[in-house]
């Protein structure tokens, strides 16, 4: 029950429930009292009662994502999710169940790659986890139990000599030169990824604040940055020295946004009639051709890799014809 007393010339409201306390001075104890009621039926609501999975997922957008690296990618995933699942999303939490994500991910699959499902978890994991300790919104996880599909096998694509030469002639690049065209940023980007096994994020970020090419050393934000406290240092090879030479001077060497960059690779990319390569595939196939030239533990100081047999299992992709042909 809330209870109301005299405070000097006023009166003091006070309501406790659930372990959440709240109080406010009134000028008439009949505002306090009604103040007081109203209080108390609100506080008595639980929040999974009162708010939906879309207010969840906003709020989410707004105050979270912005602080993650990739949160970017992330939100437009979040935004695609509220417009393209609307029966999902305006559910109130109380009323969202593990059997809703099931058929939530049955539909998913129909139209992507398990992989894709799989990121999509885990961004919504992290969100109801927020949810549930921070936010107090939820108390259970209606992911829990829900099988997940299974993570796909490691690509073994590879890029090839005729396939480089063709995506530069294709997007104008012109070697030596400061590019002058976001098409041509794309290509000095692909050529940068191929001679450093930089991500394509690390690359867009290179600048001559981060950038010493006497040492050879870049130094990049990365994705686990907020557990380390600092960035990567890349070594450098001298082809990716002599290919950002022409920009290195600038703040930022690149102008493309990671949205940018991706659309206009894939386009050229499916202009040339080119199957199944991703602009990743860039980042495998330098690590690929760096492991003929030093250790395990170089190749993963190179890479970052903190796990070995990650590097090993998805980013080495020679074959066992082209082993045993060196051997």
């Amino acid at each position: 029950m809330p209870s109301v007393g005299k405070h000097g010339r006023g009166y003091r409201a006070q309501v406790y429930v659930h372990g959440r306390r709240a109080s406010k001075v009134f000028r008439t104890q009949r505002e306090a009292t009604a103040w007081a009621l109203a209080k108390e039926q609100d506080l008595e609501s639980a929040p999974a009662d009162k708010h939906t999975l879309a207010d969840l997922m906003e709020r989410y957008i707004e105050t979270v994502m912005p602080a993650k690296r990739g949160g970017e990618l992330e939100a437009r995933q979040a935004r695609a999710f509220l417009r393209d699942f609307a029966w999902l999303a305006d559910k109130r939490l109380a009323d969202i169940d593990t059997p809703d994500f099931a058929r939530w991910r049955d539909e998913r699959l129909r139209t992507v790659s398990d992989a894709t499902v799989l990121r999509n978890l885990n961004w919504l994991r992290h969100a109801f986890r927020i949810a549930r300790e921070e936010w107090k919104w939820m108390a259970g996880n209606p992911l829990q139990g829900l099988r997940i599909p299974r993570n796909p096998a490691p690509r073994t694509r590879r890029v090839s000599p005729a396939e480089v030469r063709a995506l530069c002639r294709i997007l104008d690049y012109r070697a030596g030169k400061a590019p002058q065209t976001k098409s041509q940023e794309v290509a000095l980007a692909f050529m940068v990824g191929l001679r450093s096994a930089m991500r394509a994020g690390e690359i867009l970020g290179l600048g001559s604040p981060n950038l010493d090419l006497r040492r050879r050393v870049a130094s990049v934000q990365h994705k686990t940055q907020h557990i380390t406290g600092k960035p990567r240092d890349v070594p450098l090879t001298r082809h990716a020295v002599r290919l950002l030479r022409p920009v290195a001077d600038r703040d930022q060497c690149f102008t493309i946004s990671s949205a940018v960059l991706d659309t206009l690779f894939r386009k050229a990319r499916d202009r040339l009639l080119i199957a199944d390569l991703h602009f990743h595939d860039t980042r495998a196939e330098a690590l690929t051709r760096m492991a003929r030239k030093v250790d395990v533990m170089t190749l993963a100081k190179i890479s970052g890799h903190k796990d070995v047999r990650l590097l090993v299992n998805a980013y080495y992709r020679e074959t066992a014809e082209q082993i045993a042909a060196r051997l």
